[in-house]
């Protein structure tokens, strides 16, 4: 059976749910979902109710994650309308970075004034970098914010080659900027809307077949950085409603859609393997601890079933779709918590891998 290790798997971009949204995901249920996926670390976004947005509630959070995390993590603080910028210097040790949110999306933390951008890049003078919503024309607004600043800032889930355009040209500059791609713009496009209905709707929406092509472009020249799953569960009644909730979950698809993507030619295994790794840790700056690491069957092909999902929502936009590459076995600091079948961590096993939790 080939076998392979990928060591110190990170998704950095997730949306675990818990506090007010408890009845979508939970912290324990989201962490293990992530480690049947292959996952080592999982760092969670601040737009789930109430918004990390003080440190208050970010001192609540950490909390109650440090409780519950099956795996390692880190928590990025949000940016706020109302401007919250004068919390950062005390919390800034904590977290994985700071969120801003410029075109829409879940949740109330959209920041639509140019100015008000230009404050919080101003006064996020941390190490640690910038992670951003940024679509369409908005991504021009940022690179000049970036190019004012000189600030490290990851642009998140890149879905139009207008977008991977103006971010090549960025990188050509000399820009500190990194780009992360979703799997569901890489594997899906409108074209699949009309099957998948509300399951295929999220922030960014599915593009053109033309910009997936340029996704997959952009990743073979290496100006994409990261896989990123942006992981996003809602329950099935919510995507089912009258107006049906955004986003979709990823953590156990992101791996063997990449897999898939190897055997069919279309990236090599070296690359695949890094961008869910190696290159997680360089951005953030993170070193994989000690026997941490996933082993995974490259040849198990098999079809992706919602009923042997472990993430709380219970489905998958790739329901149905030939994926290759199964987990077997992942290792967090010399202990096994996963052996192919079962997570065997304990909730409260996870770490905060940025700083102290209160």
């Amino acid at each position: 059976m080939p076998q392979i290790k990928i060591h110190g798997m990170i998704d950095p971009h997730t949306h675990l749910r818990d506090l007010d949204w408890s009845h979508k995901a939970t912290f324990a249920s989201e962490t293990k979902a992530a480690i049947a996926g292959g996952y080592w670390a999982v760092f969670d976004m601040p737009n789930t109710a109430p918004s990390t947005i003080d440190d208050a509630r970010l001192t609540d959070k950490l909390a109650r994650i440090d409780r519950a995390a099956h795996c390692d993590w880190g928590l990025y603080f949000g940016a706020s309308q109302t401007d919250n910028s004068a919390e950062y210097e005390r919390i800034a040790s904590r977290v994985c970075g700071l969120k801003i949110y410029n075109n829409s999306t879940t949740g109330d933390l959209l920041i639509e004034s140019s100015a008000l951008r230009e404050r919080h890049y101003r006064a996020w003078t941390s190490n640690r970098l910038i992670a951003v919503h940024a679509e369409g024309e908005t991504v021009a607004n940022i690179l000049d914010l970036v190019r004012k600043y000189r600030q490290p800032t990851h642009f998140l889930h890149i879905s139009s080659e207008f977008e991977i355009k103006l971010l090549t040209e960025a990188k050509q500059d000399g820009l500190p900027i990194t780009v992360g791609v979703c799997p569901h713009h890489l594997f899906l496009s409108e074209d699949d809307l009309p099957t998948l209905g509300p399951y295929g709707m999220m922030k960014p929406e599915l593009k053109r077949k033309s910009d997936q092509r340029a996704l997959w472009r952009a990743i073979r020249l290496g100006v994409v950085d990261i896989i990123e799953s942006d992981h996003a569960p809602h329950t099935k009644a919510e995507k089912e409603a009258d107006e049906p909730a955004f986003g979709v979950p990823g953590l156990e698809t992101t791996l063997p859609l990449m897999m898939q993507a190897v055997k069919d030619g279309r990236l090599p295994l070296q690359k695949a393997c890094d961008m869910v790794s190696r290159n997680v840790q360089r951005i953030w700056r993170i070193t994989p601890l000690p026997k941490t690491y996933t082993v995974v069957d490259t040849d198990h092909t098999y079809l992706v079933e919602r009923e042997k999902l472990v993430t709380m929502c219970g489905w998958s936009p790739f329901e149905g779709m030939r994926v290759t590459g199964k987990v077997v076995e992942v290792w967090i600091r010399g202990h096994k918590v996963y052996d192919g079948e079962r997570v065997l961590s304990e909730s409260g096993f996870g770490r905060n891998l940025f700083g102290f939790v209160a």
